[in-house]
């Protein structure tokens, strides 16, 4: 990787030229340039002093009136699934970072490159080469916190001359070494355990807990082996601050301790005389089992640490914000043992719903699980943090949480989603979704807000067709964009008439969805004797219907009917895509086909 192409030379340009800037910035290299019309190339003699002339003069250093770009010069054949991404924000968390490489596809390896400059470099693997291609067209020039990104090739060794590398399932692969909590940081401790600890303190205890210059967490982050994210903020002006260590369940005890007794010192000094109780914040998804049936787990946590616990109501759950709050009175040594308790139920509870996850891994064909980021925080290659939950109303966060309220693991119960990649950039689809009349002012929210951010989470086109009638009791959402934008914006939907309560408390949310498909498909949802709408129905638990007699539109598509729960929705969208999908692929095989020309016959094989 120590090959540079120069990029955007003037016709003027000489080598001497060349020579005389990288001589000026100080930069070595290995050989002479290779000067041709419009571009360059130099050989350096290691990584370090490419990596410099990249940084210094790309996009910065005029010759004869024009702006050098430079990168590194990779042959066409090695142009295939590695990538570098430079000019990062270097205080961006690699969860978020995690999370937007996730929206293009699979990626295998993230490593963090050392360089001189403030902004950070990472090298990127994605598992397929169309899936970094479109990582490249669409990260590239992007804005990241005033950061414009520049991405490039570098060259990938293992490249195949033709078709994709197999690679591991989606969703599940290593995610290379472990790194530091952001870019701009120091290696982090290897994390054993997926699910941080988190934990709401006192605004006017932040920043005895920073300590002058950041003195103190650096010290508990250096004694207890964590990474720890304060997020001083999220939700100006509110009399909590969520705090997030990651690490070893050990290291997440220790530093918590120590918070805990900074906090009661700060008290102290400061004449605070109200109690001040340890709160964790916890996936709503976990709860039910830490609570326990008729409340027995919590129960024995309370007996055996001597604490008294009690946690939010499931009324205070948003969809953006699926947490509840765990608060923990007593001693600050049975607080600290409780936690250890209470951390250890809903790490149980998150490894038994990875296993169901990797055992019911195909149901759900073509979703990008690194896109929807539906989970709680840590899952491997799921989405951003929770520590990056947004207040309501704020774009950003995907932090999706059962439409029903539902304590049980829900992922594991009702989504099972297939790790499988799709080839290539996913497919926009269409989808009619059709809701309440009377809900229609709830989702569009006041002067759209409410629709805009939806449309802008789920990466979708989202809008509200004209009433059919004064008397219409339903109106018909359409929903255009890929499976995630899809999956997501209908979740927040349906989540959005059960938090408005436009269906009762113990009422399931079930609505009508369409989709168009090519006439000549039709046959084959419906299958023989209609054994494969039947198979359909009975494996996703949703009503599916082709409608007999309809006259085609002028697209020569047919609807097909939907009706269930959110998740039978969903399954049975992603089944009758796969039908579709594999009579496409059918249809192109056949058009592959050499055909025989019209009048002539097969040649006959000779009489011996």
């Amino acid at each position: 990787m120590n090959k540079l192409y120069i990029g955007n030379v003037s016709a003027e340009a000489s080598e001497e030229d060349l020579e005389s800037i990288f001589k000026q910035w100080k930069i070595p290299h290995s050989g002479p340039f290779l000067v041709k019309t419009g571009y360059a190339f130099v050989d350096c003699p290691d990584e370090k002093a490419a990596m410099r002339a990249i940084d210094v003069l790309s996009g910065k250093v005029e010759l004869h009136g024009k702006v050098l770009e430079v990168e590194h010069s990779v042959p066409k054949r090695q142009r295939s699934c590695k990538l570098q991404i430079r000019n990062i924000p270097p205080h961006m968390q690699w969860e978020v970072l995690d999370g937007m490489l996730a929206q293009y596809g699979a990626v295998e390896t993230c490593e963090q490159v050392n360089t001189d400059t403030e902004t950070a470099v990472v090298n990127v693997r994605y598992a397929v080469r169309d899936h970094a291609r479109l990582a490249m067209e669409k990260l590239n020039g992007s804005m990241m916190e005033n950061y414009a990104l520049k991405v490039s090739y570098i060259p990938d060794e293992t490249a195949a001359p033709e078709g994709p590398p197999s690679g591991g399932r989606r969703g599940f692969n290593a995610r290379g070494p472990p790194r530091a909590g952001s870019p701009g940081l120091g290696a982090r401790p290897k994390v054993q355990s997926d699910i941080p600890l988190r934990v709401l303190v006192p605004t006017q205890f932040v920043g005895a807990i920073i300590g002058k210059e950041g003195a103190t967490i650096r010290n508990i982050t250096k004694q207890t082996h964590s990474k720890i994210d304060i997020h001083r903020k999220e939700n100006a002006g509110a009399a909590e601050k969520p705090i997030t260590i990651h690490s070893t369940p050990d290291g997440c005890s220790n530093a918590c301790r120590t918070i805990m007794d900074i906090m009661q010192k700060e008290a102290v000094d400061t004449k605070f005389t109200e109690e001040i109780p340890l709160k964790i914040l916890a996936h709503n998804n976990f709860v039910g089992r830490l609570i326990g049936k008729e409340g027995r787990n919590l129960k024995k946590i309370e007996q055996d640490t001597g604490t008294k616990i009690t946690i939010s109501p499931l009324q205070d759950l948003t969809l953006y914000n699926p947490e509840r709050t765990i608060t923990i009175k007593g001693s600050i040594e049975a607080c600290s043992r409780a936690e250890e308790e209470v951390m250890k139920k809903i790490r149980e509870s998150y490894e038994s719903d990875m296993a169901a996850m990797n055992l019911q891994s195909n149901l759900i064909p073509g979703l990008n699980l690194n896109a929807l980021g539906l989970f709680p925080s840590g899952a491997p290659g799921m989405g951003p943090s929770m520590a990056n939950v947004p207040p309501p109303g704020a774009h950003g966060g995907s932090y999706g949480c059962s439409p029903y309220g539902a304590e049980g693991p829900f992922w594991a119960s009702m989504l099972s989603a297939s790790s499988q990649p799709l080839a290539g950039q996913p497919e926009s689809e269409t989808v009619h979704l059709f809701i309440p009349a009377l809900a229609v002012g709830a989702i569009i929210g006041k002067q759209g807000q409410h629709i805009k951010q939806l449309s802008h989470f789920a990466g979708a086109s989202i809008k509200i067709a004209p009433a059919e009638g004064m008397d219409a009791k339903q109106r018909m959402v359409i929903i255009v964009g890929p499976p995630e934008a899809q999956f997501k914006a209908q979740c927040r939907i349906f989540g959005k008439l059960k938090e408005e309560n436009f269906f009762g408390p113990k009422e399931e949310v079930k609505l009508e969805a369409h989709i168009k498909v090519p006439s000549f498909a039709a046959g084959r949802v419906i299958g023989k004797g209609g054994k494969t709408v039947n198979e359909l129905q009975n494996l996703t638990c949703a009503e599916v219907v082709v409608p007999r007699d309809q006259t085609p539109d002028e697209n020569d598509q047919v609807i097909v009917k939907i009706s269930g729960h959110f998740f039978a929705c969903q399954l049975a969208q992603r089944k009758i895509q796969e039908i579709l999908a594999q009579v496409r692929r059918q249809q192109h095989q056949q058009q592959q086909q050499p055909k025989t020309p019209s009048g002539s016959q097969p040649p006959t094989p000779r009489r011996k």
